[in-house]
């Protein structure tokens, strides 16, 4: 079935760029928005399956649309994916926290930018390369920081499995194919896994695995 996203940037011919990357790649490009609240009505009322976002955005900007729409407090979320120029900590740590599904940069390619909405729309996260290392570095530092209790956790050999694999990237898919278990099998293993740990998505499952040694 053919992807539906909606995006969201100030700049129109950033916008017409986006929408012949997308479009290249058989994903349909339901609404374009040039400023965040209106971002925010087109996602309400399209329901596309991956917002593409923008973060300085006149109205709102895109980090408190990801909260409106993907945050923790949201009952049926639609996946976000991060898109903007400002390499910023500060940016990529209040986008997580806010659930988003991906952070990228604008310079990361047509490919990157494809593979991250894919991954979000299938449930996966995607941050872009060039800053994945210093995120891992954030949560490894906070889990030092916070010590043990809520960062301990009693996983299955199966779940530490996945939390292992995850934290190299693996997309389910990938993780699926080298465990040998189906894809529902590992979403629902995740989903425990988060449980288990308190957090909410993906890169803080990674975040918690370099913490806590497991990838030495």
């Amino acid at each position: 079935m053919t992807l539906r996203v909606v995006i969201a940037d100030d700049q129109q011919l950033v916008r017409s760029g986006l929408r012949v990357i997308l479009e290249a790649h058989d994903i349909d490009v339901v609404g374009e928005a040039a400023d965040g609240r209106a971002a925010l009505e087109l996602a309400r009322r399209h329901r596309p399956d991956v917002c593409l976002l923008d973060i300085r955005m006149p109205q709102l900007d895109g980090l408190e649309v990801t909260r409106l729409l993907a945050g923790p407090d949201v009952t049926d979320p639609i996946p976000v994916v991060v898109l903007t120029t400002f390499d910023l900590d500060e940016y990529v740590r209040q986008a997580i926290g806010n659930g988003a599904s991906g952070f990228l940069l604008k310079d990361a390619g047509p490919a990157l930018i494809v593979e991250a909405v894919r991954a979000a729309a299938s449930g996966d996260a995607l941050v872009s390369p060039s800053i994945t290392v210093r995120i891992l570095a954030h949560f490894a530092a906070q889990a030092a920081d916070n010590g043990p209790g809520e960062h301990d956790a009693t996983l299955t050999g199966r779940e530490e499995d996945i939390v292992r694999a995850l934290a190299r990237g693996a997309t389910n898919t990938e993780i699926g194919e080298q465990l040998y278990i189906s894809l529902s099998t590992v979403k629902s293993h995740v989903a425990n896994i988060q449980s288990k740990l308190g957090v909410r998505n993906r890169v803080e499952i990674a975040g918690w695995a370099w913490g806590t040694g497991r990838m030495r």
